[in-house]
């Protein structure tokens, strides 16, 4: 029996099912989120609306009770009744008449003061007989000719809003008349809705709000008693049968209230209010809920049709476990033969590891031989120059020389030790090194062969040392091998130019550039044995070598052709920092 064909007429059906429920459900996502979207806007924008002409109507029923209670002072302050009262100090009717003023005028309280400051009559009878010579109302309605507006807040923490005036005949100071402003009604009103409602004067101390703690203290004072949200939401349910929503998340709001400000024309005050959102998250659920439903009874159906399909698969799924079990067992003994194919692999994997080990042993000897050419090359010429010097009878020039010699052959023993570590990687002999004295101690050895070529040599340096963690004696081996290829490749240029230049970023850069030819081949310039010099002058190990030791001290060699002629080759070094880390 073979397996089922995926031509089998009922499995494309199958999956055009499932493909068409997984189009209904990325529908259902796309139009659900959308008119969450568009709903949860325009809720909100119509909350926004409703909030700021709301604010507006309280901002302009403030402006007005003030307005009007401020000509009151003015009419009463003319009053025969009071002035004659205040002349004779006869006031037995005058709190009866403040009485029937108050019913009229819509007032707090009304107060009359005699010159003395003392509450001769009131519409509270019980304030009779009170000394309020120092308050700030009767000392500013003194002073000044016109109505003075005061507001305090007396130990009671309750501020009173008053008018005041003087009362006066003939130029003559009688007393003061007081109309206190009952504001504290306005916010009975505010009280009704679902808003949390608060005035604030010039100095942005709140004198005015539905939440009576908040009264006296700036709004942040007031926010910061308790966490914002619950601050404003004690506030709101303050006004009355209000209950915030417990979780609104911001998947559908920004925020969950929103905080409008009005500028109310009178002495610099502003209003401020807190609306909630309660309602839209209610009606924007309420459509949502019904898209839901439609889209579930089309998945439903869906569903039902893919179960009735998954019921034929099922028959045929019988049908074929019977061929999986031979395939399976066809499958044990196909593995059992690539388990023994590997490990005839296997041994054959460590006879070519052994080959190329037996390989590097001979780059290795090769690499000897070509290495100690550059400081036998050295010590022929200081011994030529040591030669000549002591014909002159120049003495200490000639020691000089000797000694150069003596340090050429010491370097000759590291030579041979470094190669001899060249197939370990370790770093017993790393060290703070700065690029700078690297170069410098390179060109000392190279010292000869340039003034032989007449080389012009340009040296750009940072003022700064350039620290790396290397090697010294691998890197100034690198140098010298990038020096003596720069020198080989300008023998046969009519300009000899050799500019050399360190920088300093993320990573320190050597680059050394000649007025050669240029390279070739960059491809397989770092490959062993690849060289474009004449027979007895390189094997081509020089710069496959150099590059292996740049990668061994955690950098890299590279190499590219200038655009005015020549070659460039960079050595680029992390700074001491970046190894330090590496090497943790």
């Amino acid at each position: 029996m073979s397996m089922a064909d995926p031509s089998t007429p009922g499995l494309p059906r199958t999956w055009r099912l499932r493909g068409l429920l997984v189009l209904v459900l990325m529908t259902a996502a796309g139009t659900i989120w959308f008119t969450n979207t568009l709903l949860t806007d325009r809720f909100i924008e119509t909350t926004r609306n409703r909030a700021e002409l709301r604010l507006a109507s309280h901002s302009g029923t403030v402006l007005s009770e003030l307005q009007r209670h401020s000509v009151v002072p003015l009419l009463l302050s003319r009053d025969p009744v009071l002035i004659r009262s205040l002349e004779s100090n006869d006031y037995t009717n005058t709190s009866q008449r403040l009485i029937s003023y108050v019913e009229e005028i819509g007032a707090a309280s009304l107060i009359l003061l005699d010159r003395a400051g003392r509450v001769v009559a009131a519409t509270d009878r019980q304030r009779l007989g009170e000394l309020r010579a120092n308050d700030p109302f009767f000392v500013e309605a003194t002073r000044s000719a016109d109505t003075v507006f005061t507001s305090n807040e007396p130990e009671t923490g309750r501020f009173d809003f008053t008018f005041s005036r003087r009362v006066e005949f003939e130029n003559q100071l009688l007393g003061v008349i007081l109309v206190e402003v009952d504001l504290p009604r306005i916010v009975e009103r505010w009280r009704s809705g679902t808003e949390a409602i608060f005035v604030t004067n010039s100095q942005g101390q709140i004198i005015l709000s539905t939440e009576p703690r908040w009264r006296g203290r700036t709004e942040a004072e007031a926010l910061e008693m308790q966490d914002p949200r619950n601050a404003i939401q004690r506030a709101i349910e303050a006004t009355g049968d209000w209950a915030f929503v417990t979780d609104l998340t911001g998947d559908f709001f920004a925020a969950e209230t929103i905080r409008l400000e009005s500028r109310i024309a009178f002495r610099g005050w502003r209003i401020v209010s807190y609306t909630a959102y309660n309602s839209v998250r209610e009606r924007v659920n309420a459509v949502l809920a019904l898209q839901v439903m439609g889209f579930a009874l089309l998945l439903a159906g869906g569903f039902y049709l893919l179960s009735r399909r998954a019921r034929l698969q099922s028959v045929r799924l019988a049908r074929e476990s019977a061929e999986l079990r031979r395939l399976n067992a066809r499958l044990q003994r196909e593995i059992a033969e690539r388990q023994k194919v590997e490990r005839n692999l296997e041994e054959a994997e460590q006879s070519l590891a052994q080959s190329q080990k037996l390989a590097a042993l001979g780059e290795m000897s090769a690499a000897v031989s070509h290495e100690l050419n550059q400081p036998l090359a050295a010590m022929k010429t200081y011994l030529a120059g040591a030669r000549l010097l002591l014909q002159r009878r120049r003495h200490e020039e000639a020691a000089s020389s000797f000694q150069r010699i003596d340090d050429l052959i010491e370097r000759m023993g590291a030579i041979t030790r470094q190669l001899k570590s060249y197939a370990r990687k370790g770093g017993e002999a790393f060290e703070p090194v700065d690029l700078r004295d690297a170069l410098t101690g390179a060109l000392t050895m190279m010292e000869p062969q340039l003034k032989t070529m007449s080389v012009e040599i340009s040296r750009t340096l940072p003022p700064d040392p350039v620290m790396v963690m290397v090697d010294r004696l691998r890197l100034e081996q690198v140098i010298i091998n990038l020096l003596r290829n720069a020198l080989d490749a300008m023998k046969e240029a009519d300009t000899r130019e050799l500019d050399l230049l360190i920088a300093e970023g993320e990573e320190a850069v050597l680059s050394v550039r000649d007025s050669g030819r240029g390279i070739e081949n960059l491809d397989a310039l770092f490959e062993p044995f690849y060289t474009t010099k004449k027979p007895g002058d390189g094997i081509g190990l020089g710069l496959a070598i150099s590059s292996g030791i740049v990668t061994d001290l955690g950098g890299r060699l590279t190499a590219r052709n200038a655009d005015t002629g020549g070659a460039i080759f960079e050595v680029r070094l992390p700074l001491i920092d970046t190894t330090a880390r590496a090497a943790e």
